[in-house]
């Protein structure tokens, strides 16, 4: 058997690392694009960065995907890079519509140009469904965006579909809800807990500013999202799924397990600052998996509990290790 050659943008990022890491154990060549900056950060790819390929691109230039794909000769294709911080995305619209709707045209048209039979992987958002208009959310639940993030992720799912209508291509995207882990950037507020659990019992600081707590979010592991995403590009047909765990947690809850992992109680320090809260709050995001579990035999195995204190040990592993 040939060995397939996979092509990951946005490979430096949390759901980069782990798909690159289980695209190898699948004896996958892995390819990662990154941008061309001076500084980049291949801190989630050390302990494997010797197994990937590395070549330079940007959703911004179609030239240079088109180029990495002549070079490279990919047979699948997970485009993972966006603008993906949704607070970000008020501050910097423009170029969150440029790299998370358009970049993923680039990225299309260049496999239309270079080689049409490439699979095409687009990572799609739950924050497309916004201000839910059905609970849970299924393939079939109309979109509502409430950020530019989810507004261009919109625009980036219907232009995957576009092309896979107009020019048969193997394109599909999978509507990922919240999923963490140790690799999490920590802006993100899971991250931003369990890393605030672990300096407060570390005693390195005393309080962690939050916005709203009773904001609630389907959250699962990277590391099983990133199997859903290969198991899609497995298939006879291309077809999106939704990717969830079906349950839904508050902050609050997040707060109560993280703090609860080291012996604390979170209402000692945990304070509630209006800054954090967004413009307009997304509803409640909770998934219906169903047709992943029936189709692709795909379900979660990290809970809930098991994810928040998988974060809290890596960080305090983390922190530990940086005082020593």
């Amino acid at each position: 058997m040939t060995q397939k050659t996979a092509l990951i943008t946005g490979i430096t990022g949390q759901d980069g690392s782990y798909l690159a890491e289980f695209l190898l154990e699948k004896g996958y060549r892995v390819v990662g694009m990154v941008r061309r900056t001076s500084t980049i950060n291949f801190d989630r790819l050390q302990h494997f960065q010797d197994n990937v390929e590395i070549v330079q691109g940007d959703l911004l230039d179609q030239m240079s995907l088109v180029d990495i794909l002549q070079n490279t000769q990919p047979d699948e294709v997970y485009n993972l890079a966006a603008q993906s911080f949704v607070p970000t995305s008020w501050k910097q619209p423009v170029l969150t519509g440029e790299f998370t709707a358009l970049g993923v045209t680039r990225v299309l048209d260049a496999i239309r140009i270079v080689n049409p039979q490439i699979k095409f992987y687009q990572a799609s958002s739950s924050e497309m469904f916004g201000k839910v208009q059905h609970v849970p959310q299924t393939e079939a639940t109309p979109f509502y965006p409430r950020s530019p993030y989810g507004v261009a992720k919109v625009y980036g799912h219907w232009i995957t579909i576009n092309y896979r209508e107009s020019y048969n291509l193997f394109a599909c995207s999978g509507i990922l809800f919240n999923h963490e882990s140790p690799r999490r950037g920590i802006e993100f507020v899971t991250h931003k807990v369990t890393r605030a659990v672990a300096r407060i019992k570390l005693g390195l600081q005393k309080e962690v500013r939050l916005g709203n707590l009773d904001s609630r979010r389907d959250w699962g592991y990277a590391g099983d999202y990133v199997h859903a995403m290969w198991l899609m590009l497995q298939q006879d047909e291309p077809d999106d799924y939704v990717i969830s765990t079906g349950e839904t947690h508050s902050v609050r809850e997040l707060c109560q397990a993280a703090f609860g992992r080291v012996g604390l109680n979170w209402e000692d320090h945990v304070v509630v600052d209006p800054k954090f809260y967004r413009p307009a709050e997304v509803d409640l995001l909770i998934g219906n998996p169903a047709k992943a579990k029936a189709q692709l035999g795909w379900e979660p195995t990290v809970s809930f509990e098991e994810l928040v204190q998988m974060m809290v040990d890596a960080d305090l592993e983390a922190i530990q290790e940086e005082l020593r």
